[in-house]
């Protein structure tokens, strides 16, 4: 029971309102120390702990960065720069995205995200390039493009990453094929991955298109209606 230390230490230390950092790194080491690791394993456990999970505090950083440049405009500012661009569609910002993405992806570069791209950048374009087309949008083509724009960052980098060869995508593919009996090489995995890929855009550039089209139609249905009217 003494190996649970770690877990007092925590509940009182948050009842106290005491620091949060101070409190976890002294349960932490009392559990060590009471687990019979020496200090030096201890710092050294807690070292890898968090090399392994600084990405995490990375995206944790670019929350508050991306809610200011929100508040100053971020959003609109993207949404007036399409609709300067008059040959420019909902479906065209977010199949470029699925491309640029998918590109990163495949060579291991730590571009996009939901929160980092698709919310303040992708989504708002995509707004924009279709009310520069049509005019006001309805609520069903906003919510659509919500949608597609979500989309296009889960396929470029679902799909995308496998392309990289040292990817955990790729490596985890090794292991379970290596644990069943079945010798693969990563490259042999990355190569496989490549048709996959051209795919899964070439798939993306169909349903973007299909999605002007749909506001397009929804658009001219919408005109005739107010005429009518």
């Amino acid at each position: 029971m003494i190996k649970l230390i770690g877990v007092l230490i925590i509940v009182i230390g948050f009842a106290l309102k005491l620091d949060t950092i101070t409190v976890v790194l002294i349960a932490g080491i009392a559990t060590g120390l009471v687990g019979g690791l020496s200090f030096p394993e201890i710092l050294s456990v807690l070292g890898e702990a968090f090399i392994t999970n600084r990405y995490m505090s990375l995206f944790l950083i670019t929350l508050p960065v991306i809610g200011i440049l929100e508040r100053y405009g971020l959003r609109e500012r993207a949404s007036d720069l399409i609709k300067s661009m008059k040959t420019v569609s909902a479906g065209k910002v977010i199949t470029t995205y699925t491309f640029i993405r998918e590109i990163a992806a495949a060579l291991s570069l730590r571009l996009g995200g939901h929160v980092q791209f698709i919310r303040p950048l992708v989504l708002p374009m995509a707004q924009g390039a279709a009310e520069s087309n049509h005019g006001e949008i309805s609520e069903e083509d906003l919510e659509e493009i919500k949608g597609y724009s979500a989309a296009a960052e889960n396929i470029g980098n679902f799909f995308g990453q496998n392309v990289f060869i040292a990817s955990g995508g790729v490596l985890l593919i090794v292991g379970t094929l290596k644990e069943l009996g079945v010798e693969v090489e990563p490259l042999g995995v990355a190569k496989a991955s490549i048709p996959i890929a051209i795919i899964a855009f070439v798939y993306s550039v169909v349903q973007n298109h299909m999605l002007d089209k749909r506001i397009q139609k929804r658009a001219l249905t919408n005109k005739k209606v107010d005429k009518g009217a």
